[in-house]
């Protein structure tokens, strides 16, 4: 991840170099941006680049600090995870909240507050928990979907970086065109200075959001939850172990004699078998439906790219009919 850091912005500011050594931080160092996915021998998981969420949210902070130069904005930013879960998203699936991915933010103010280490941070600062438990009030930092926030464009970066899809090149010319323009509630929103670039991130970003629901994916963070749940169930795992670490987690499951098994055969899944119609008979079959995520950004001069561009039209027309009515196992 140090690959895209100097990308966003050269340094952290002092305030966010202290936040990130303090332990609801450093937590974040061991849980991913992969949901669970990256444990599995998927090829597309196996070969991916290790990216946990301390290192979306320290990308994510510089790139608010970079266009605003706000402390509080860029804070949020970097805290906005900090509630996050082993498995991140998996978790979402556990409790049944997989469309919304909203349940793993509920408590971001609660673990703000219970650090002293990170209180202690902000108030050398002159901030509260209140300047920095919702970043969704600083629209640089989060907006509505499909706008391009700060949170949205790190993780796309990210991962374009982590699955392979584009190299540093591609992401700089990504990241040197944005500017801060208004939205269409003359909010402030990044955008893009040339529309080619704009179509260009437009694609790329689909091109990611294809992986968020593929097939693989689904399959993946439904079994773990399925997991989890029975370990939860038998009492292997406590809720509080799914604040902890995901090392700490799997250590706990691989010491019991019925998730050791269970955790082995996830971490063996390399291949979806697929099914129509009536759920087979045998084996673990699920149908998962999925949260799709795409982003259409602004071009200064020329508005949001699906209002000009007839091939992410057809590509997000495309994306958007993904049929997930098929039943998923794999081997």
């Amino acid at each position: 991840m140090e690959t895209l850091l100097p990308l966003y912005d050269p340094a952290p500011s002092p305030l966010q170099a202290e936040l990130l050594d303090t332990p609801p931080l450093r937590r974040l160092a061991d849980v991913g941006m992969n949901c669970g996915c990256e444990y599995t021998a998927f090829p597309l998981f196996a070969r991916t680049l290790p990216y946990s969420r301390r290192d979306h949210s320290a990308g994510t902070a510089r790139i608010v600090w970079h266009f605003t130069a706000c402390p509080a904005q860029a804070a949020a930013a970097l805290l906005h995870d900090v509630a996050t879960p082993v498995f991140a998203h998996t978790v979402d699936f556990l409790h049944g909240d997989h469309l919304r991915q909203e349940s793993t933010e509920a408590d971001t103010a609660a673990v703000i507050a219970a650090s002293p280490e990170v209180t202690a941070v902000l108030a050398r600062y002159g901030l509260d928990t209140a300047d920095v438990s919702d970043y969704h009030r600083y629209p640089i930092a989060d907006n509505d979907s499909p706008r391009l926030s700060a949170d949205r464009l790190e993780y796309t970066l990210g991962n374009l970086f982590h699955y392979g899809f584009a190299d540093p090149i591609r992401l700089s010319a990504f990241y040197r065109d944005l500017t801060v323009s208004a939205g269409e509630d003359g909010q402030p929103e990044l955008a893009f200075r040339t529309p080619e670039i704009a179509e260009d991130f437009a694609l790329a970003a689909l091109q990611t959001g294809r992986v968020y629901v593929c097939d693989e994916d689904r399959f993946a963070m439904e079994a773990l939850a399925a997991l989890l749940r029975d370990t939860l169930d038998r009492g292997v795992l406590t809720p509080a172990d799914l604040m902890g670490t995901e090392p700490a987690v799997i250590a706990k499951l691989q010491a019991d004699t019925v998730s050791g098994p269970a955790w082995d055969r996830f971490r063996r899944f390399h291949t979806i078998r697929t099914a129509a119609g009536e759920r087979p008979e045998g084996g673990f079959w699920v149908r998962v439906n999925a949260k799709r995520r795409w982003i259409d950004p602004l071009a200064v001069g020329r508005g949001r790219v699906s209002a000009w561009s007839p091939a992410f039209r057809e590509a997000l027309t495309s994306f958007l009919s993904l049929d997930f009515s098929r039943w998923l196992s794999a081997e």
